[in-house]
């Protein structure tokens, strides 16, 4: 498996569009930015056919320190959680 970079995503969809690596490179900043600025309101971004990203909550609980052993306050926090739809699960396997 391989890992694809922004840059040759990039080129990938410039020459699908027909576009050059600016404008390309463009568009995909304005929309990581207009999906950030959705999450950032707690709002989930459906994606029709890729998915869902969407805001979660995590509630504070106890952990241990591995080092130690120590039981620990860990704070609540928010992640980012991705759900991907059914086209884009079958289309993987």
């Amino acid at each position: 498996m391989k890992t694809v970079t922004k840059t040759q995503f990039v080129q990938m969809m410039a020459e699908k569009l027909g576009k050059s690596k600016k404008e390309t490179a463009d568009i995909l900043e304005m929309t990581s930015e207009a999906i950030t600025k959705i999450m950032k309101a707690g709002d989930k971004f459906n994606w029709s056919g890729f998915g869902i990203f969407k805001v979660a909550n995590r509630k504070a609980r106890d952990g241990r320190n591995p080092k130690t052993g120590e039981t620990i306050k860990i704070p609540a926090s928010k992640k980012v959680r991705f759900t991907p739809s059914k086209a884009l699960k079958e289309a993987a396997m």
